[in-house]
């Protein structure tokens, strides 16, 4: 695998005017030279010519129009063709424009880095006998007992296949596969053409060969029928899941290539969002830390197995790997019919039961957060049953049964925020508990004591002092029991007429 280098910046100079210049006794001024950034990946051998995505700096873009704006500005100022925009899981575009216009964008302030638009694809499979899969993830060890028992359906949990888009009439689905988007047609129809997608998506929550039989599936197509797509559209698809992602949500990636910033950058923004991703590792037999997205640290990355427990001989290994699982003659649903199916191996079949398994474990907490199913399924997992792994990978075999200890435990409680204005006449001063706040709950009620020993509960109150100093206390209390105060100091003067002061 050749790395992707960071970048080619050109200089150029100007002597031989300069020169004859010189040698005339003129005084010349040079014309400036416009400065050059770096094209991360311009190097790689799926390198797509004159096409680039762009990453704004955190706090550029930010204006009228804001990114579409600032897209379209800087295209026309650099002589490029914009393509698209990202607002969510990145904040940039892709272009189209030669490479010498390219790094003079790289030095634009506002950007943060340009990089080189490569080729991505579905990752390889072979043609096996049937297949095992669900039947090896719910015991701790060998030989299988030809069954499959299973904590949930997945219920009220969506997962999203970002592929080739998913066969969302086949039988297997019962009406539970729907079509996000396509972005390889440019529609909101995500038919599959080529059958990765449909595959992935039985084994994720197909009735006969689903981990998580009663999840909700969403269709994200980026690949094409020949199972090849771009980064920039890769991008387009994550961009679209973290905008739409639906309550709990799990991500299927079994697609990658080349190392890239921009694809890694905004597959960890989506998960920022709450969105949990399986990524294959890849199907090289390398170290997954060279690829993308498997090299994302707060993705979970899947290895796969053969059905003797053995690292299959193409799955890549690594540290960047989280888990392995069933890859090799794995068996799900296909294209040809309503019925078809057909049995495949890869990386690619492995992630889906992962991300299967994560559905699963959101039904059961569904507030848990991408990090604490990883944990989970991390800590759940069957160790030291995996012979012939490569160097630095987990001896980590993925298991849905029973776990010791490895439930994800829901987030702890944030205590709610109190919060109130004091507005003080000869009437009276008036209490507003509006700007209060729970950042993972609700505040339920709100109770007032005003200093001089006189309370009041509700948002809003009102009360009318004597004399003297007093300290106005709120306290609010959450959905979960915790509690939050505010306080403001309040003097009163008696001059006949009570003046008081917040």
């Amino acid at each position: 695998m050749q790395h992707p280098t960071t970048g080619r910046g050109r200089l150029a100079s100007l002597c031989l005017g300069a020169a004859v210049a010189s040698s005339f006794g003129l005084a010349t001024a040079l014309p400036a030279q416009a400065a050059t950034g770096e094209i991360r990946g311009a190097e790689a051998e799926t390198a797509i010519a004159n096409d680039y995505i762009v990453v704004f700096e955190d706090m550029a873009a930010t204006g009228p129009g804001g990114v579409s704006a600032a897209a379209t500005d800087l295209g026309s100022r650099y002589g490029g063709e914009v393509q698209r925009t990202y607002e969510t899981a990145l904040r940039g575009f892709s272009v189209s424009m030669d490479e010498a216009a390219a790094e003079r964008l790289a030095a634009d302030p506002s950007v943060k880095y340009v990089e080189q638009n490569r080729r991505v694809h579905a990752l390889g499979t072979q043609q096996n006998p049937p297949s095992y899969g669900l039947d090896r993830i719910d015991q701790r060890d060998l030989p299988m007992d030809d069954s499959y028992t299973y904590p949930n359906g997945g219920e009220g949990v969506t997962a999203y296949v970002i592929d080739t888009g998913i066969r969302t009439s086949h039988e297997t689905f019962g009406g539970r596969a729907s079509s996000g988007y396509d972005f390889v047609d440019g529609d909101s129809v995500a038919n599959d053409c080529n059958g990765h997608g449909t595959h992935v998506a039985g084994t994720v929550g197909g009735a006969e060969y689903g981990v998580a039989k009663n999840v909700d599936l969403v269709g994200v197509r980026v690949l094409d029928c020949q199972g090849s797509g771009s980064y920039a559209g890769v991008i387009d698809g994550i961009d679209w899941v973290t905008q739409n992602a639906d309550g709990p949500a799990v991500a299927n990636m079994s697609l990658g290539g080349s190392a890239s910033s921009a694809v890694d950058d905004a597959v960890r923004s989506s998960i920022s969002a709450g969105v949990t991703y399986g990524i294959a590792a890849g199907n090289s037999s390398a170290d997954a830390c060279d690829y993308s997205p498997a090299r994302v640290e707060s993705a979970i990355t899947v290895g796969a197995t053969n059905s003797r427990d053995g690292e299959a001989s193409y799955s890549n290994y690594g540290d960047c790997l989280d888990i392995y699982a069933p890859g090799s003659d794995i068996t799900s649903a296909w294209i040809g019919s309503d019925t078809d199916t057909n049995t495949i191996s890869g990386t690619s079949m492995a992630t889906p039961h992962v991300v299967g398994a994560a559905a699963l474990l959101l039904a059961d907490t569904p507030s848990a957060s991408p990090a604490q199913v990883r944990d989970s399924m991390v800590n759940n997992a069957s160790t030291g049953k995996i012979s012939g792994i490569g160097p630095g990978s987990p001896n980590k075999l993925l298991y849905v049964g029973d776990s010791d200890g490895g439930d994800p435990q829901p987030p702890e409680n944030s205590a709610p925020t109190a919060s109130f204005t004091v507005d003080c006449t000869t009437a009276g001063c008036d209490f507003d508990a509006s700007a209060s706040s729970d950042s993972d709950g609700s505040v339920e009620s709100y109770a007032w004591q005003f200093g001089d020993g006189a309370t009041a509960t509700g948002s809003t109150a009102s009360h009318s002092y004597g004399g003297g100093q007093f300290t106005a206390t709120l306290t609010v209390t959450d959905n979960d029991g915790a509690t939050g105060t505010d306080t403001h100091q309040i003097d009163c003067y008696d001059f006949g007429t009570v003046y008081c002061f917040a």
